[in-house]
């Protein structure tokens, strides 16, 4: 399925919304939430890294690679090889930003694994890792024959769509969650951070719904085998 548009103009508004909630969750973890720390006495600097890591590791680089398939005026190796590597980059930010949410949980007494927040973020981190070494071997090395690729294929792409939508859908709800948090232990329900928080979700949906929408726009032909973005 592909709609009538090319896919080069959808993936620059694409580019120009990662930038913008990449810019915001920056704005939001240093300037509101007093910055970002490996180590700290205030357990909370450490959590910062949770939402930062998760936004621009696996939601806006894990969106890169998706559309970068579609988009770079590259030969096909050259862009599987970029798409291979920006995917990697995002699973390891991914696996770092959850660490760090288990570490200020430890280091705060608090308990993990509570909510649907953390439930759904375990099963992205480990369907997104499956789809990536699935691809590694099938598409890349040592590669699969010719009908396994063809047969793998049209459920790589669907199953690596549906992971990036939970994952868009899982980090909106951990926004929500602790913006709720905030807001009960007395943030402004109507104050500057709390717009900022529900603002920077709205431009990582659009950012996603702009990823997918890459992904179903036109590219030039391609043999019937190739290896297609997640």
């Amino acid at each position: 399925m592909a709609i009538g548009v090319k896919a080069l103009p959808i993936s620059y508004v694409a580019h120009f919304l990662g930038i913008v909630s990449a810019i915001l969750v920056l704005i939001w973890t240093i300037s509101f939430r007093g910055g970002l720390a490996w180590e700290a006495t205030n357990k909370n600097l450490i959590f910062n890294l949770h939402p930062v890591l998760m936004l621009i590791g696996l939601i806006i680089i894990g969106g890169e690679a998706i559309i970068s398939y579609k988009s770079l005026p590259l030969k096909k190796p050259e862009k599987k090889l970029v798409h291979l590597i920006l995917h990697a980059i995002a699973l390891i930010l991914g696996i770092l930003g959850i660490y760090m949410a288990f570490k200020f949980h430890n280091e705060s007494n608090i308990a993990n694994l509570y909510s649907l927040h953390s439930w759904l973020g375990i099963g992205v981190i480990v369907l997104y890792g499956i789809q990536w070494i699935y691809g590694f071997l099938v598409f890349f090395y040592p590669g699969g024959t010719t009908a396994i690729r063809s047969e793998s294929l049209p459920w790589h792409v669907l199953f690596g769509t549906f992971v990036y939508i939970l994952a868009v859908a899982t980090a909106t709800l951990g926004y929500l969650e602790k913006l709720t948090f905030l807001q009960s232990s007395g943030l402004a329900k109507y104050g500057s951070e709390a717009f900022l928080v529900n603002f920077t979700a709205i431009i990582t949906i659009l950012f996603g719904t702009f990823v997918i929408l890459t992904t179903l726009s036109q590219t030039p032909p391609e043999d019937e085998y190739s290896y297609s973005a997640i």
